[in-house]
Order: structure tokens, then C-alpha cells, then sequence
């Protein structure tokens, strides 16, 4: 019996060989995604497939237009050089996190190339949900129109919202900071894109966590927390390489750690939670008159653009400024501390505005952290700032999808075909 068979039992065998079938096909991506361009002789040394096993894998998956051949590729020894298989740039999934202030996409293709990358200011608080709604599809529907535009065909989308969300049924069960409350994102996006496009909606923080695991400033770290650094304060865990939902998929909501009793009066209804200390819309109180409101405030509500305000306030000299970062950091270490003492991460990643203010944030959040972790160990535990900006949860999305295909190819409708030409 061969190894790719092995185990296949007569009572349930068309069942079994189809799952099997499966897992070789994602067995095959993976080592291609992992590995790079190899010949179908390569891919099949290094699973223990069989090379008529793979020959057939790789047909079906240029059949899906997942894979590609590209130029021969020698292996350096004697015989007959093989065509290698890549991954193919003709599919791909776009990711779009609304936020407060905010909308940001990021579209990409399987071999990770970034095709779509724009952030927009947007006003997430004018208005009611339906409105929020409608604009999410308007701006779903052209970034997919852009993708094809583009020479890749989406085979899925991604959504990623500030709050608690149900992954499993794409409901926003409650974002305080946007006043939504029991909203089925997924469900209202499926009736305008069809059947034919994966939906999925989760929280921001923990696909901008994912993004970072796979290609940030903290890739390869399995043991890492990812703050999101916005108007409310998000994180995303990862704890042996694989996100921390919780019970329910709620895990995450950092930003609600009670800090201080006698503190103000957080988004969610509660007093002195961590988003009161260290969120953008703190930052911006702190430092005194003008920081939050310039006078193209209504017209320019991107984050950015109060930054930029408090960072040219910074080079002036303005001590109110000055302060109000020194305090700031003074809180992420004492939050911080809380988290190194929960999960023993390795890497605290600072997203949004903190990563924008990293330089003053980092040396105060550190000695917080370090006078307050109870194991010498965790005191280990360091904060870096991600390359990410305020596209790292839209990033996350995308990648879920190609993840998500990778792992289940057969799961995705077959991309429209066309001759699948050497590259």
C-alpha cells in the first residue's frame, strides 16, 4: 500500500480518499507557500508522496489556478531538469477593517504580494448602522472590482471590526466604540457578493495579531500580544503559534482590563478600563487644545492627521504633549505587566499610534513592565513597534482567506479558467 494511502479502510473508502485527496492538496501548497518554487520530483521527496500522486495534485491545482509552472529548474545532479510549481498570483482575497475614524483595505495575492494597500478617513459615528453597512459594500465591491482589474480573481473577503464579534456566524455581538450591537456583517455582505465569495468578519486586533505572526516585525514569534493603538484599545494573543479565542471567541478585550477604579467613564459603560489611559482619543486630551480638534476636523477625521498635529506639537517643544506620551507610556507598562503576567508573551506588538510613537512610548512602558511582572522571566518580554500602521487588520483579513484555502482548496470554487502559461 502506498504512503499517501495508507490507512484507507473499504467501509468508508470514497469518503476517505476524498478527505485524503484534500489533505495532500493542501499538503502540496503548503510545502510549495513554505518552500518556494520546486519541481513536482522535489515536492514529491520531501512529503513522501508519490510522484503520480503529485503529478495529479498539481494538475488540480492549476486546474484551480492556485498553482503555476515556472522557467526548468535544475536541481544541480544528472538527469532530466523538471519545471518547477509556484503558487500563482492569479487569485487572491482582500481584507477591510472599518474603525471610528477610519476604513482601511488590503488586497493581495496567494503568493503574498501586495496588490491593494489604502486607508481612508471615515466617520464610523455619524450615522446609523445601515449607513455603515452600505458604505462597507460600496467600498467592498470596488476593492474586489480593483483586484479583477488587476489580473487576480478574489475568492474571498474579510472584515474586520473593533469589539467583540462572533467569527462563526460573522455578527458583531457588540462594539461599543461604534454603537453597534448584534449586527450580521457577514449575512448582509453575502446577499449583494453571492455564494461565490467567502465572508468572513472578525476582530480587528486578532487578525491584525495573525498579520504580524505571519510577516511582521514579530513572524516566526509564537508567543505574542498585538495592541492596536486606536481610539479603543484592542489585542490579539497568540500563545503556541495559534490565536487565543476563548470560550466563547471573545478573548482579547484588553482594552477593558479595569486599571483604575476611580478612573473615567469608558466607551463600554464601565470606569477606569485600560482604553481610558492609553487610547488615541486620551492621547489627544492629554495634550491639551487642538490636538484632538483642528480646524479640519469634521472634513479629516483619519488618525493620522490628529497625529501629525501632536507629533509637530512634539518637535515644537510643547511640554503638554510632551507629558501627555510620557504618561501614556507610563500606562502600557502598567497594562502591559498584566498581560506578561496572564500569558507570558514573548513580544508585545504596538500597532495604530502607539507604533507611530514608539521612540517615547517604548523606554516608559518598559520599566513599567519590568517593575511589575512577577516572574524574572517574563521580564523578558519586550515591546516592538509594527510596520504595519493602522492596515494591519485589514492585512490579517486577507491572509485568513489564502489561509483558509490553503488549508481546505477544495473548500473555494474553481477559479474562472484560463490558459495557465509559464511565467
Amino acid at each position: 500500500m502506498s504512503r499517501d494511502r495508507a490507512g484507507v479502510g473499504s467501509a468508508a473508502e470514497p469518503t476517505d480518499q476524498l478527505a485524503m485527496r484534500r489533505a495532500n492538496l493542501s499538503r502540496t501548497l503548503r510545502y510549495i507557500r513554505a518552500n518556494g518554487p520546486r519541481s513536482r520530483a522535489a515536492i514529491a521527496a520531501a512529503t513522501g508522496l508519490h510522484k503520480t500522486t503529485v503529478s495529479s495534485l498539481v494538475d488540480e491545482l492549476s486546474t484551480r489556478r492556485l498553482v503555476r509552472e515556472t522557467d526548468l529548474e535544475y536541481s544541480g545532479s544528472a538527469g532530466r531538469p523538471g519545471r518547477g510549481v509556484s503558487l500563482s498570483p492569479d487569485v487572491g482575497a482582500i481584507g477591510i477593517e472599518i474603525n471610528v475614524d477610519y476604513l482601511a483595505v488590503h488586497g493581495t495575492d496567494l503568493t503574498g504580494r501586495t496588490v491593494i494597500q489604502k486607508r481612508v478617513g471615515y466617520d464610523a459615528t455619524r450615522g446609523d448602522v445601515e449607513r455603515c453597512l452600505a458604505d462597507l459594500t460600496d467600498v467592498a465591491r470596488r476593492s474586489l472590482a480593483e483586484l479583477t482589474r488587476r489580473g487576480v480573481t478574489p475568492i474571498g473577503l474579510t472584515v474586520g471590526i473593533p469589539g467583540l464579534v462572533d467569527a462563526a456566524r460573522g455578527v458583531v455581538v457588540l462594539a461599543p466604540n461604534l454603537g453597534w450591537h448584534d449586527v450580521p456583517v457577514a449575512a448582509r455582505l453575502a446577499r449583494t457578493f453571492g455564494p461565490k465569495l467567502w465572508i468572513g468578519v472578525d476582530n480587528d486586533a486578532n487578525l491584525a495579531a495573525l498579520a504580524e505572526h505571519a510577516g511582521g516585525v514579530a513572524a516566526g514569534t509564537d508567543d505574542l500580544v498585538y495592541l492596536t493603538g486606536e481610539v479603543g484599545v484592542g489585542g490579539g494573543v497568540i500563545l503556541g503559534g495559534r490565536l487565543l479565542r476563548g470560550a466563547d471567541g471573545f478573548s482579547g478585550e484588553i482594552g477593558h482590563l479595569l486599571v483604575d477604579p476611580g478612573g473615567d467613564r469608558c466607551g463600554c459603560g464601565r470606569v477606569g478600563c485600560w482604553e481610558t489611559k492609553v487610547g488615541l482619543a486620551e492621547l489627544l486630551r492629554r495634550a491639551g487644545p487642538g490636538a484632538a480638534d483642528g480646524p479640519d476636523r469634521d472634513s479629516m477625521p483619519d488618525p493620522h492627521h490628529r497625529i501629525r498635529q501632536v507629533a509637530r506639537r512634539i518637535a515644537a517643544g510643547d511640554q503638554a504633549a510632551v507629558t501627555a506620551l510620557a504618561e501614556i507610556g507610563r500606562w502600557l507598562g502598567h497594562g502591559g505587566a498584566v498581560l506578561v503576567n496572564l500569558f507570558n508573551p514573548r513580544v508585545i506588538v504596538l500597532g495604530g499610534y502607539f507604533a507611530e510613537f514608539a521612540d517615547r512610548l517604548i523606554p516608559a512602558a518598559q520599566a513599567g513592565l519590568a517593575g511589575l511582572t512577577v516572574a524574572s522571566t517574563a521580564r523578558r518580554c519586550h515591546f516592538v513597534a509594527s510596520h504595519f500602521g493602522f492596515t494591519a487588520a485589514a492585512r490579517g483579513g486577507a491572509g485568513v482567506v489564502l489561509d483558509r484555502m490553503i488549508e481546505d482548496p477544495t473548500g473555494f470554487p474553481l477559479a474562472e479558467s484560463r490558459p495557465l502559461a509559464a511565467v
